[in-house]
């Protein structure tokens, strides 16, 4: 059949099962926009307030629901207006496709109005991208994109349409999609033998998990693996959920602001087994000095991980799931009794612990648990209340936390919380923000209630930027340069102004029963939590220090 560029686009995004996409049209996309306003029932289109929301919104329905998220923009600003969040994909290898449109073939180089190379912009930060010079050769590419945003180690793809390509007429076949499953017939039997041998010679194992374990839905095989190992586990920011935080050999996150009982534990084992994490510098403090009594096993999807950044004794290359399945096939049942032990008395000599009577946003979290039972998906902005979220939450299930790792882009949650509530539109979904993020994206409120999305958007508000001004207080003798964020805005008239119900809590039973209130309305409500400037993320890790240096309140108080 012959059809145009924009309805080949249409075709194709049908092709692929997409239902939802998230963008902001303009001059280039327009014959785009025409083309979905007459297939409107078909796919919904999400109208955010900023183009950057539309990227962070696909992001946010890629995480929650395991499917390739999809946003669109216009050329020049629209198309650059994109960019932090297909970066912010990238470092968390989040699977999206991006697609925008440009001006003409003819006028393309030549500095036209709202001309712009995005695609050499985006070059860096995309797994693969396009530009599209002929609409015979459009569907190709456009199913080419999603094969490679979901495929191995997912990744954003970015295809970029001049004008003239979306109202020339070309011939176009339906095609059913390929199957994208992965491929376990290169997994190398040597190194799965060296790695079984390593495993069962260790005295002190310990499972650290990363975001690959969730990327790979290796969780049920996971479990199997460490109930084998019989290891205590701990995790990276992006691998919350893949084990669940309420077993008894969870130990907490590690790193930065992980757990003493995991510091101290990855610090002192034999072997550190790490599933699908990449060694962030925001885990390993020192490398030099990262588990130096340790031969390190690492699983991972990319051999670009293996050796990158701290240096290991073995490295199984494969998808996450296939290599464990492999491993628990192979393993003899093994018993850590005693070391287990040893993690525990870390467990209970050094607890996580907070002011208790204050409202605080260890508190708040520890309230979101306990009246959602553990069973909503929780989206954060960077900063204080992300570590908050991580460490006081118990995730008990994948794809349940969606933050920013990588990139730690403030501004992100309330996109992806829009884009995980339309994915997932059953599951109670919060947005756990700081004061500072919140303004970076308070206008994706107006979104929500365009579109009638009932998100809770919770804002730990210190009238600071609370992370910058941790460090400012740690270790810039209480220079507040820049982090004050004491003016006469109002979150609670603002929500209400965009059409939202604002609520104000000053006090614990504030915030209860307003978050109580906000799990039975059927609309977006913002609550506006009010904490005090100086409250802190503990335990720390000093930056340049190894991550058995781990101090808190308490050891402050010492000094």
């Amino acid at each position: 059949m012959q059809l145009n560029g924009a309805e080949i686009v249409i075709e194709c995004l049908k092709e692929q099962g997409v239902d939802t996409v998230f963008g902001y049209p303009g001059g280039a996309i327009l014959n785009v926009y025409d083309e979905l306003y007459k297939h409107r029932d078909e796919i919904r289109h999400i109208l955010t307030s900023h183009e950057q929301g539309a990227s962070h919104a696909a992001d946010g329905y890629a995480r929650a629901t395991g499917k390739v998220g999809v946003c669109l923009a216009t050329s020049g600003p629209g198309a650059t207006n994109l960019v932090t969040g297909i970066a912010t994909a990238y470092m968390d290898s989040i699977p999206i496709v991006a697609i925008t449109c440009n001006v003409g073939v003819s006028l393309l180089g030549k500095d036209s109005f709202q001309e712009i190379d995005i695609t050499g912009i985006t070059m860096p930060i995309t797994k693969y991208n396009f530009i599209v010079k002929d609409v015979s050769k459009l569907a190709d590419t456009i199913r080419k994109a999603f094969r490679i945003a979901k495929s191995g180690r997912p990744g954003p793809v970015l295809i970029d349409i001049p004008k003239d390509v979306t109202s020339n007429v070309t011939e176009y076949e339906p095609v059913v999609p390929e199957e994208c499953v992965p491929d376990g017939s290169k997994i190398s039997e040597e190194e799965i033998e060296a790695a079984a041998a390593m495993i069962e010679a260790a005295e002190k194992p310990y499972v650290f998990v990363g975001g690959g374990a969730v990327l790979s839905g290796a969780s049920e095989e996971l479990r199997t693996f460490v109930d084998i190992v019989d290891a205590p586990v701990t995790d990276s920011l992006m691998g919350k959920g893949a084990f669940p935080g309420t077993d008894r050999r969870y130990s907490g996150m590690l790193g930065m602001h992980g757990t003493k009982a995991s510091n101290y534990g990855v610090s002192e084992c034999d072997l550190l087994i790490v599933v699908g994490a990449r060694f962030s510098d925001r885990v390993t403090g020192n490398t030099e000095k990262f588990a130096s009594k340790a031969k390190i096993l690492q699983i991972d999807i990319d051999p670009a991980e293996m050796n990158k950044n701290v240096i290991i004794t073995q490295g199984v290359t494969g998808d996450i799931r296939l290599v464990l399945e492999k491993l628990n096939a192979r393993l003899k049942q093994q018993n850590h009794h005693d070391w287990l032990e040893k993690i525990e008395e870390y467990k209970e000599k050094y607890p996580m612990k907070y002011h208790y009577d204050a409202l605080t946003g260890p508190f708040i979290v520890e309230e979101i648990y306990r009246q959602t039972e553990g069973d909503a998906l929780i989206v954060t902005e960077v900063g204080q209340h992300q570590m908050w979220a991580a460490q006081y939450y118990k995730y008990t299930k994948p794809r349940t936390l969606l933050t920013s790792g990588g990139l730690g882009t403030m501004g992100y949650g309330l996109g992806a919380a829009l884009g995980a509530k339309t994915g997932c539109p059953a599951k109670t979904v919060v947005n756990i923000a700081g004061d500072g993020c919140f303004r970076m994206n308070m206008n994706e409120i107006a979104t929500a209630v365009r579109h009638n999305i009932p998100i809770i958007q919770v804002v730990v508000n210190n009238h600071v930027l609370g992370m910058v001004r941790q460090w400012q207080d740690l270790f810039y003798d209480e220079r507040y340069s820049a982090t004050v964020l004491r003016d006469k805005v109002d979150f609670v008239k603002l929500a209400e102004a965009m059409g939202a119900e604002g609520v104000r809590a000053e006090s614990q039973e504030d915030f209860r029963s307003a978050f109580a209130a906000a799990l039975k309305a059927d609309h977006p409500v913002v609550i506006d939590c009010q904490i005090d400037s100086d409250d802190k993320v503990w335990p720390m890790v000093a930056p340049g220090a190894p991550i058995s240096d781990a101090f808190d309140e308490d050891d402050l108080g010492k000094k």
